[in-house]
């Protein structure tokens, strides 16, 4: 696991290369490569590497040259498939000189072109300069769901710039921070960016699945592969439910197998849910001695799911770990998690997963989780509660008269706002037109269009008229084969908010320097799953059917009865307390407010309601909190350690607090 990163100069920049913008840009990526870095500069192009060892730790080092020397490869990533390559590979006249999978990726792309990203099973983003081609080619690929991160610049004169954080790219000087304006509204609904931009002017991400070629400027953008919900030929005719149960149970435990190739020691991130107690349960069958588990929590009980955690720890026998995380832990560390995020942080729980990652760096370098599975399995409430809102609500609209669901909305309306009747109904079909946008984009975003309308300042919505926040969301939904509703919104969720997900995870643990792989993203799997019928995702009320039934026998029941807890954070009952001094910074202050963005009053209304304990505005003020602290760390250029949640702003932020830790 590495970090990336180069430069190509078009001949019309009329520019030589920059080595000192280079260097900027590897080391600045140290946190994701400490135990080593190289470069390669041909002319005009030139490629950065930074390391962390996990396959053939004396060998390996990067960029690496093929055999001739005319071609060069930066990568980022972990082939697991990579064995079986090789063997192919050495069968067909090509020795190795390594152990690693990056000379596999090299020589891949040597046979294949283009085309070689579709035969790897891993995660992965490189580049790969290419001299054979007339004024030579650079050649970037990222793996089919974006678990590892590549983000790029076009400049004007066809300069291209990339790398694995944008923070490198910034270091570069490629581009000047500034806001990316029209994706505002899409980060205010959606906790990000989707598709390819970001909330930078002019940094984009190359999309998972695609590959970008660039020659002297010019570039070309494909997809090498899309998930499809269609069974292929081969798998017609009628399945029994055991016999779907069974070979997800395989698959399953083969993805984990696969991931536990590795020169280092590995372990596991431990929520106490089924994804990672599931993963658990398969390594325990794989791997000889016990093996490492981490888990964090906070204090408080709402978001503390440690006792399930020690309970799969304890029916495994695990060398289990823990961190608690105070309030004061939290805060002291949310602007350095913002810088390494390099956008707004989409979800506090990102800090918590610094903390576990700092926790199993100090035992580990690789570690395996449960990211996915929601995604590809159904595991989310809002699906169940969508396909009943638009179910029985389109029923409901075409048999009631207009005026009689007016009266039926109203008297939603006008039940207590506290109350908690009040509060699910004003969310369904009683209150809301029974259509996808509203029903599930609008209804499940962090500020629907109705409240962006609200917040944002007049010059801004003036500017915005045309900004729809769910763009990219209808455009994914248009390259969907899927015929069933169910399997829609997985479709859309993979492509856009597990995408988010996943730079969390990646950005959290290389953060600490160690490496996160993902089982449930085994592309084989997720490609029978999208297969599997809708029944053996969502039965009644039971989430991710066919997961609960594979590992029937390997779990305890209190792990295969629960519901989704997801990751809470207590961040709203912190704001209401002592921490309400950082909205009053961050949201309410004079600096905040003067960027003119959003209206005052609507902020303040925002605010008041959620400390009085009216309305829960968790997820909205936390968005704008952040949201601002990254405007000050990107665009003011305050530097990090001066920007203190503690107090407000003001003072030298300490530096990340050590971990108090448990071992069972």
């Amino acid at each position: 696991m590495c970090g990336i990163c180069g430069i190509a100069l078009s001949s019309r920049s009329g520019s030589t290369m920059n080595v000192r913008a280079l260097e900027r840009m590897r080391d600045v990526l140290t946190h994701r490569g400490p135990d080593g870095s190289g470069l390669f500069i041909d002319g005009n192009v030139a490629l950065g590497h930074r390391r962390l060892s996990i396959i053939d730790v004396a060998g390996g080092h990067q960029p690496m040259a093929s055999d001739d020397g005319m071609m060069h490869i930066t990568y980022n990533g972990e082939i697991y498939n990579h064995p079986e390559l090789r063997a192919t590979l050495e069968a067909e006249g090509h020795p190795y000189r390594t152990r690693c999978d990056t000379e596999t990726v090299l020589r891949m792309y040597e046979r294949d072109g283009a085309r070689s990203p579709e035969s790897l099973r891993g995660m992965f983003a490189y580049a790969i300069w290419d001299r054979r081609r007339a004024g030579g080619e650079l050649f970037l690929a990222r793996d089919r769901f974006g678990v590892k991160p590549l983000y790029y610049t076009l400049t004007a004169d066809g300069s291209l710039y990339f790398a694995s954080e944008i923070k490198a790219i910034l270091a570069a000087g490629a581009v000047t921070p500034a806001l990316n304006l029209p994706k505002l509204p899409e980060y205010l609904a959606n906790h990000s960016t989707f598709g390819d931009d970001t909330l930078f002017e002019g940094v984009h991400r190359l999309a998972p699945g695609h590959t970008l070629r660039w020659r002297d400027g010019e570039v070309k953008i494909d997809r090498f592969w899309e998930l499809s919900f269609q069974p292929s030929a081969s798998e017609g005719g009628t399945r029994s439910d055991a016999d779907y149960i069974a070979e997800y149970g395989q698959r399953f435990r083969e993805a984990v197998r696969m991931r536990l190739m590795s020169d280092v020691p590995l372990g596991m991130f431990l929520s106490g849910g089924i994804d990672s107690a599931s993963i658990t349960a398969a390594m325990s069958q794989l791997v000889d001695g016990p093996i490492k588990t981490f888990s964090v929590a906070f204090a408080e009980r709402e978001a503390n799911e440690l006792e399930y955690a020690r309970l799969v720890a304890d029916r495994y026998r695990t060398d289990h770990h823990e961190v608690v995380v105070t309030p004061a832990d939290f805060f002291g560390a949310v602007p350095r998690m913002i810088w390494h995020e390099d956008e707004p942080m989409a979800h506090p729980s990102s800090v918590a997963l610094n903390f576990v990652s700092r926790l199993a760096a100090e035992r580990v370098k690789v570690v395996l989780t449960g990211e996915g599975s929601d995604e590809t399995l159904g595991g989310y409430g809002r699906y169940r509660t969508t396909l009943f809102n638009l179910g029985i609500g389109r029923r409901y609209q075409s048999l009631l008269p207009e005026r009689l669901r007016d009266v039926v909305r109203r008297g939603v309306e006008s039940l207590p706002v506290k109350s908690r009747v009040r509060r699910k109904l004003v969310r369904t079909f009683l209150a809301l037109p029974a259509d996808l946008d509203t029903l599930y984009f609008d209804n499940f975003a962090v500020f629907s269009r109705a409240r962006q309308d609200q917040m944002l300042s007049p010059a801004i919505r003036a500017s915005l008229a045309d900004a729809d926040p769910y763009a990219t969301v209808h455009r994914v939904q248009a390259q969907c084969d899927a015929r069933t509703l169910l399997n829609l919104l997985l479709f859309v969720d993979t492509k856009t908010y597990l995408h988010e997900l996943l730079m969390k995870q990646d950005q959290m643990s290389m953060a600490a320097s160690i490496e996160s792989r993902v089982p449930f993203l085994d592309h084989p799997l997720v490609e029978f799953a999208a297969r599997l019928p809708d029944r053996m995702k969502i039965r009644g009320l039971t989430t991710k059917y066919v997961l609960r039934r594979a590992m029937a026998d390997a779990l305890p029941p209190e792990i295969l009865s629960r519901g989704k807890m997801g990751f809470p954070v207590p961040v709203g009952s912190w704001f209401r307390g002592q921490y309400r001094r950082v909205l009053d910074e961050f949201v309410l202050g004079d600096r905040a407010l003067a960027r003119g963005l959003f209206e005052p009053a609507y902020l303040r209304g925002l605010v008041a309601r959620h400390t009085a304990g009216d309305e829960d505005h968790s997820e909205r003020l936390w968005s704008l909190v952040n949201f601002e602290v990254w405007q000050r760390m990107q665009f003011d250029g305050e530097p990090v350690e001066d920007i203190d949640l503690e107090v407000g702003g003001g003072r030298a932020a300490p530096s990340l607090p050590p971990l108090t830790t448990t071992t069972r």
